[in-house]
């Protein structure tokens, strides 16, 4: 019954939680019994047991309940192949998007050789919109992910191609995540390459593409100001933070930071 199964994935966190808490008395029970179950469910035949297997697995995660070794050799092989070429379309939108949301949650290692590849030929897809909209919503939180050489490397080339589609929609979802892949890359790259693209953003047919643009277009610059003089930094939760200079500080202790927020992928994401 599918009822149950659904049922189920909601307590697989809290007793997950116990038995890590009591893992003198139960070393491997979480390893053996519940992680092959959670697994197993992100391809059950039921939507409703499948999302509830994908939050379950988020919040595992999110916990650092999960070995590494399980999540290379269980949970990122059972995504590649949900979202395989020829995989079904459904189960392609829900493993693109679950890949999305763990990529902050694992080791940089881990993303770069395992889901990397996968992402930037998801993003390529030319058979689902819906894929492609998934990789351009939660871009900027994969380029954080695996850092500045693979963004520069293999991500950059996708979102030029993402900055185009014909799917006014990918292009709005560029914009808006814009700042958060700027702010990854180098200085060099950011004017060379970024600029541009981000003037064809601010200048597309559609008003809603141009509209976001502009919305992204102080966040945008914000990323070429140098962070020890002008203050500013990203903050965990997407939004731009301006530190007071050091003589500020001292002088207006009771002056709280500012922070501004701005569109983060994640944002765009939910």
């Amino acid at each position: 019954e599918p009822t149950v199964r659904t049922e189920l994935m909601e307590q697989i966190p809290p007793i997950a939680i116990f038995l890590q808490e009591s893992r003198p008395k139960f070393p491997t029970a979480f390893f053996e019994y519940l992680m092959p179950i959670v697994v197993r469910y992100l391809t059950d035949v039921n939507n409703q047991v499948r999302k509830a297997g994908q939050e379950a697995l988020l919040i595992l995660l999110e916990q650092d309940l999960v070995a590494q070794s399980d999540i290379e050799n269980k949970v990122c092989p059972i995504l590649l192949d949900l979202s395989a070429p020829d995989s079904d379309d459904e189960y392609k939108v829900e493993a693109v998007n679950i890949i999305c949301k763990m990529a902050s949650m694992l080791s940089r290692t881990t993303v770069e050789h395992m889901l990397l590849p996968r992402f930037c030929e998801l993003c390529s897809d030319g058979k689902l919109f819906q894929v492609r909209k998934i990789c351009a919503a939660n871009f900027g939180d994969i380029c954080n992910a695996v850092g500045q050489e693979a963004t520069e490397r293999l991500l950059i080339p996708k979102f030029f191609e993402l900055c185009s589609d014909s799917v006014w929609g990918m292009r709005k979802a560029c914009a808006e995540c814009f700042m958060a892949v700027s702010y990854t890359t180098s200085p060099e790259v950011r004017r060379s390459k970024l600029s541009p693209l981000f003037i064809s953003l601010i200048s597309d047919t559609c008003r809603w593409v141009r509209q976001a643009a502009f919305q992204s277009l102080g966040p945008f610059i914000s990323t070429f100001a140098n962070p020890s003089s002008a203050g500013l930094y990203i903050r965990e939760d997407g939004t731009l933070s301006i530190r007071p200079p050091a003589q500020d500080v001292n002088s207006n202790s009771c002056q709280p930071s500012t922070n501004i927020t701005v569109m983060s992928s994640s944002a765009n994401a939910a």
